[in-house]
């Protein structure tokens, strides 16, 4: 395990978003589970070996906050869909970059509602092979509404969007207050949908359907204000912001700017998890909006691809967003997840240890 420690609660000064590529014994599980091959209760007991595996190559790569790397869901979204009544999915309104880009979008078809564990049991297993902070992640309310727009939910069930909103809200609210009573202290939420409305091109489709950009940014940071209001004390949250993350691909680019002021401003969230791997998310200005006391995650190494900046270079651009932002507030990660659905991105198992380590070297550079 990692001697090294930081700070004392999160984020740290070495983080990384949440799902890690699947190793080929679980994929070669998963696809033997479909066939018949196998039954559920080989494939758990796969599951639990390849997340402690998991667990162990965080350590050794210098991460404090661990998480199963995601291995029990299909997607970054689709374990929470699986998990709560009356969701669903269906094809989304918005594409991925390259030739395959259609995809499948959460979507209300009954009552929404939570009837048991969402990510508890998947906590008490990290908590119980670890010694260090189990970080669960689950996606923003946002991720539910966003991608069919006024079909995101069946209308005979859902006349009025907004008893949706107070649905999903209860939803989140039940689960943190489950987190925290199973003992959890550190919760990521994955936000998609604000970090594609920095897109003009975004913003124009969300118009051209009859919705206005500016009212949508207040509606996602009202949701997702509403689902922490009643935050048990002494949970940290940090919020991920993702233009999308599909075997490499993306949905949107554009700099903070557009948002900045809502979400930096308004979110309450200790921290932001933000993607600054490449031109597509801008530079370091639209942070002058953060609120007093917000923390700010770089996501400065690319998960999309194998090529790896150097320490040196990852060290001059902290200096320069704590032109901006005090160091004292900042901390390095990845982007975003290695693999956001199980396919992961098209980098190996070297590159993605390679790519912590690296993290893992800067903080220690600056940060001590």
């Amino acid at each position: 395990m990692a001697a090294h420690k930081t700070d004392a609660r999160p984020p740290f000064r070495a983080e990384h978003v949440g799902s890690l590529l699947r190793p080929a014994e679980l994929r070669v599980a998963h696809r033997a589970r479909a066939e018949g091959k196998i039954g559920d209760a080989e494939l758990a007991a796969i599951t639990d070996r390849c997340v402690v595996e998991a667990i162990r190559l965080q350590e050794e790569a210098g991460m404090e906050a661990i998480t199963d790397g995601e291995f029990r869901r299909g997607s970054w979204f689709l374990g929470f869909v699986q998990a709560v009544e009356g969701l669903s999915t269906k094809p989304s309104l918005f594409r991925f970059q390259g030739d395959h880009g259609a995809w499948e979008c959460p979507h209300a078809h009954g009552k929404v509602r939570r009837t048991g564990s969402i990510t508890v049991d998947d906590f008490r297993f990290v908590r119980a092979h670890t010694a260090h902070t189990p970080k669960v992640t689950m996606p923003t309310p946002s991720a539910m509404l966003f991608y069919r727009g006024a079909e995101a939910a069946d209308r005979k069930v859902y006349p009025r969007l907004e008893s949706l909103y107070d649905d999903l809200v209860a939803v989140y609210r039940a689960e943190l207050r489950a987190l925290a009573d199973a003992g959890c202290t550190y919760v990521q939420l994955d936000e998609v949908p604000l970090a594609m409305l920095c897109d003009p091109a975004v913003r124009a489709q969300i118009a051209a359907r009859g919705e206005d950009p500016a009212a949508v940014i207040r509606l996602y940071v009202d949701l997702i204000n509403g689902a922490l209001a009643e935050r048990p004390h002494g949970m940290t949250v940090g919020l991920h912001l993702c233009r999308g993350n599909y075997k490499g691909q993306w949905m949107a680019e554009g700099g903070y700017a557009p948002v900045a002021d809502e979400l930096f401003g308004r979110a309450a969230v200790d921290a932001f998890f933000l993607e600054y791997d490449s031109e597509r998310s801008g530079d370091f200005a639209p942070l002058a909006a953060l609120a007093p006391g917000k923390r700010v995650v770089l996501g400065l190494v690319s998960t999309k691809a194998p090529e790896t900046p150097s320490a040196d270079d990852l060290v001059r651009r902290v200096e320069a967003a704590a032109k901006i932002v005090p160091l004292d507030r900042l901390s390095v990660s990845p982007q975003c997840g290695f693999a956001s659905s199980v396919g992961g991105n098209p980098i190996t198992l070297a590159d993605e240890r390679k790519k912590l380590g690296l993290v893992a070297e800067v903080a220690r550079r600056i940060w001590g």
